[in-house]
């Protein structure tokens, strides 16, 4: 009865460990899986989806299409965003429920503003760096780059009323409120 205790203690103590090599290695897999799709759904419209569809979709930044199209802060000291346009960028995480109350507002804003100002999300967990250099402690948090000036930071799920005063205010220097167009 001993013998049978302990080889069924150690089938269990062994399965655990195997267990959980296998979910340490399911989640290595999903967050390759995850940034690999980002890029390849990014980099390919797909049977499904016009190129005007593409245009609309908030672009996912990483450190180095940061550097090119917001702000290379490797090599500026000051200030000097990139881009061809002003830009909201959107700092989430997949496991945060007010980023994902924010995104929808986001993406719609996006295909309403398309050609006047750029949308980028930055994922939080996947460009650790990034959040880093804005001091990103707590999210949504959304950098409203205008192409002369300053940037602006704004935390928390913003209503969209809010996010609209901000790009017409702040990015496309409109002093009007929303609520007067």
């Amino acid at each position: 009865m001993k013998k049978l205790t302990i080889v069924l203690i150690a089938v269990v103590v062994a399965g655990g460990i195997f267990a959980a090599t296998v979910v340490t290695g399911e989640r290595t897999e999903k967050k390759e899986t995850k940034t690999e799709a980002i890029a390849k759904s990014e980099n390919n419209l797909g049977p499904s989806k016009s190129k005007t569809e593409k245009k609309t979709e908030m672009e996912h930044l990483t450190k180095e299409t940061f550097l090119k199209k917001v702000f290379n802060y490797e090599v500026n000291k000051e200030w000097k965003y990139e881009g061809d346009l002003p830009c909201i960028i959107d700092f989430y995480a997949d496991w945060c429920g007010p980023c994902k109350m924010v995104a929808p507002v986001l993406e719609e804003l996006a295909k309403e503003y398309e050609g006047k100002v750029h949308f980028y999300k930055i994922d939080t967990e996947d460009q650790q760096e990034l959040a880093a250099a804005f001091g990103i402690r707590s999210i949504p948090s959304m950098l409203f780059c205008p192409k002369e000036g300053q940037p602006q930071m704004a935390v928390g799920a913003l209503p969209k009323q809010t996010i609209e005063k901000a790009i017409n205010e702040i990015l496309l220097n409109e002093k009007e409120t929303v609520d007067q167009k």
